[in-house]
């Protein structure tokens, strides 16, 4: 057999999220799919794959490229394709194939999203595609068991054993009258009369985009609601952001409970937005809700969205809100800033008429938002954590180093913690807003393991143990587990921050011109002497705002730690490794020259190269230096003490690095600029430009809190 056809010969079996879908052929032009009939379970006759095929497995790509995957040498440690794609020796499984025992090689893709490759002998028998929903395997048949699809065969977890009965779309009134389009899902072939355990989603991006993954649950046994919120998709009502989510969340469960195919246990799991849907949901304390699985979450507006850290947040915020207001979709090209250019976006006046500019009609939030421009009850409404002490469901919440919305999940899990919610998890990797994707990100590399292959399967166990009564114990694991970048290592505690921390502080010093890189500002173990106690000055223009990225992402801040208007503060290079892991703050002593201003504080590991590579920021506005509702204009000149959050970290400084802390007053892809003037943001006034001071000696000991392990 020439070695060219034979991939092209090859019957797969697709497997998601551990449920059989179906065969796949890879023919000389087309794919072709023999499905699975949802329902019954029966094997359907084969078709070419539609190009709106559900799957995360790109199988056009694997297609395009099967003779150079037939064509490799898989062996070594490093394996590359003509296609650039790159491959390390990852895990082995073993097991008995046609009576004889057989070991296979799992390879990690590299530099690229995952989707790594698995062979016998040097033979490609599959391919492995692990993503939030439910990892995806193609599979030569009968070799299942030499692949990560063994994790779902724990006896422990709930097994696909069911077809997915569909019970179409009901519109579901709230108590305001609103009605919620909303579609259930039920296990076909389940025993006539059985109860059953629900899984609740709540979406503002169309209940039908991820169907067929959510429904997923339903074939292990759950019945799945999918729901649409107000005013987005087939909802009636207006979307009005995280204003209405506790209430007609609570309502939702209220008519779950009611029918006839419930047995009273209700669990939400929800991501990003949903992920906000599924907290707020969670402090509405409704009796039967026993599960919460929370990834990504957006936090509460004043923490993390619309008014981060009380400034106006810009394109985060904007390609959202814009993305949602084209119509009761939502249009993933704004979203994405294809058709919206983000530079562009943030530099349009006024602030109010953005929408009008950038997509030609008015936002309904936009125009929301701009008439409470001050903390209120309106926002109030919205923070979950003004309502932490009702939450009772036991709360899994996931996310990673270079989440967006990191600072939500710091805030929910903060929320947690002071009223000490029983069985709550936490799992933090070195993923993005989109967890579990990738190995490599940005010049930063990580372990194989840093993808891993039970990412799915932990959260089922949650729905398993808390809605299904099944003891499998994940209730016992460690609190906390965590990926040590720089180490590059998984790593448990009891709690989070790591119950092995010590807070120790690193003090902020110079000779009064830590202006820039180039500057003599110092980071160091104690209060700076008195030949590093000169306060630091800069002038903020807020017409000339810093541009980094905007994302939370490793960034190598070096060319912007070049301006005169960033404050660099630097410690000694490390003789020995240094690591952090936990929740940062810092503590300032500043000044300024206007009544009202912004602070941005970043935290970053400078290499021997020079290279400034960004672990932590956050944004505050100095107004609300002592609460969101207890605004306060600055006197002029008048020294205040800022205690500042900083979003969390697990990492390891290495030897020969150093750690650099600095302070700036904007970042115009996080948040419009402070015009410094105190007055109603969204009416544009006219910037004032003002001379920003930092204090550190005896009396004023401005420092960074970092946890070290």
């Amino acid at each position: 057999m020439n070695i060219s056809k034979i991939l092209q010969e090859t019957t797969f079996k697709l497997y998601c999220a551990g449920v059989y879908e179906g065969r796949i052929r890879f023919a000389a032009d087309k794919v072709m799919h023999a499905k699975v009939d949802a329902r019954r379970r029966t094997q359907m006759q084969e078709n070419v794959l539609s190009e709106q095929a559900p799957y995360m497995l790109p199988l056009q790509r694997i297609r395009q490229f099967l003779d150079q995957y037939e064509e490799a040498a898989w062996s070594g440690e490093e394996v590359k394709l003509a296609n650039g794609d790159v491959y390390h020796k990852h895990i082995r499984y073993t097991a008995n194939v046609e009576d004889r025992e057989v070991t296979s090689q799992v390879w990690a893709r590299r530099l690229d999203t995952a989707l790594d490759v698995v062979t016998v002998d040097g033979r490609v028998i599959g391919f492995v595609a692990p993503n939030r929903y439910g990892m995806e395997i193609l599979v030569a048949e009968g070799y299942e068991a030499l692949t990560p699809l063994v994790v779902y065969g724990s006896p422990m977890l709930s097994q696909a054993r069911y077809g997915i009965q569909e019970l179409g779309t009901d519109l579901i009134p709230m108590r305001d009258g609103v009605r919620l389009a909303t579609d259930v899902y039920l296990p076909e072939g389940i025993e006539p009369g059985t109860k059953l355990p629900t899984i609740l989603i709540r979406t503002c991006y169309d209940r039908h985009m991820k169907k067929d993954q959510l429904k997923r649950w339903a074939n292990k046994g759950y019945a799945v609601v999918n729901q649409d919120v107000r005013g987005r998709a087939d909802s009636e009502g207006e979307l009005v952001p995280f204003y209405y989510e506790r209430d007609d969340s609570s309502d939702t469960i209220d008519w779950i409970i009611a029918q006839p195919w419930s047995d009273g246990n209700v669990g939400m799991w929800g991501a990003s937005y949903l992920g906000y849907v599924v907290t707020a949901a969670a402090t509405s304390g409704h009796p039967n809700l026993k599960a919460v699985v929370n990834e990504v979450n957006v936090g509460s507006p004043f923490v993390d969205t619309v008014r981060k850290g009380g400034t106006v947040c810009s394109w985060p915020l904007l390609c959202w809100t814009l993305a949602q207001s084209v119509g009761t979709r939502t249009d993933f090209n704004i979203f994405a800033g294809i058709t919206v250019n983000p530079e562009k976006a943030v530099d349009a006046r006024p602030i109010r008429d953005i929408p009008q500019q950038m997509i030609g009609r008015a936002s309904g939030p936009w125009d929301l938002w701009s008439e409470h421009p001050e903390y209120d009850d309106f926002w109030r409404n919205c923070t979950f954590s003004e309502r932490g002490d009702q939450v009772k469901a036991p709360m899994f919440v996931i996310s990673g180093w270079y989440d967006g919305d990191s600072a939500g999940v710091s805030e929910t899990w903060r929320m947690l913690t002071e009223h000490d919610v029983p069985n709550r998890k936490l799992w933090l990797g070195p993923w993005e807003h989109g967890p579990n994707r990738a190995r490599d990100l940005m010049g930063v590399s990580f372990s194989n393991d840093a993808v891993v292959y039970d990412y799915d399967v932990n959260v089922l166990r949650w729905f398993d143990r808390f809605l299904k009564g099944v003891n499998n114990g994940i209730d016992q694991e460690p609190r906390a587990a965590y990926y040590l970048v720089g180490a590059n290592e998984w790593r448990t505690s009891e709690d989070w921050t790591p119950v092995e921390a010590e807070v120790r502080s690193f003090y902020l010093g110079s000779g009064g011109r830590a202006n820039s890189s180039l500057g003599d500002g110092v980071l160091g173990a104690a209060p700076a002497s008195a030949a590093q106690s000169e306060p630091d000055s800069y002038l903020y223009n807020p017409d000339e705002p810093v541009a980094d990225s905007g994302e939370r992402e490793p960034e190598n801040m070096r060319k912007h730690e070049l301006r005169s208007d960033i404050l660099v503060y630097t410690g000694d290079a490390l003789t020995e490794e240094l690591t952090v892991a936990g929740e940062l703050s810092c503590e300032l002593y500043a000044a300024s020259t206007g009544v009202d201003t912004d602070w941005v504080v970043t935290l970053s590991d400078v290499d021997e190269k020079g290279n400034s590579i960004r672990l932590s920021n956050y944004i505050v506005r100095a107004k609300y230096r002592h609460g969101f509702d207890e605004p306060e204009l600055l006197t002029p000149g008048k020294v205040e003490k800022y205690s500042i959050f900083l979003q969390n970290i697990a990492h390891t400084f290495q030897a020969g690095h150093r750690i650099r802390f600095t302070i700036t007053s904007s970042s115009k892809l996080v948040a419009f600029p402070n015009t410094n003037t105190g007055l109603n943001p969204y009416d544009d006034p006219q910037p004032v430009i003002v001379k920003q001071t930092i204090y550190h000696s005896a009396e004023y000991p401005s420092r960074v809190l970092l946890p070290v392990l």
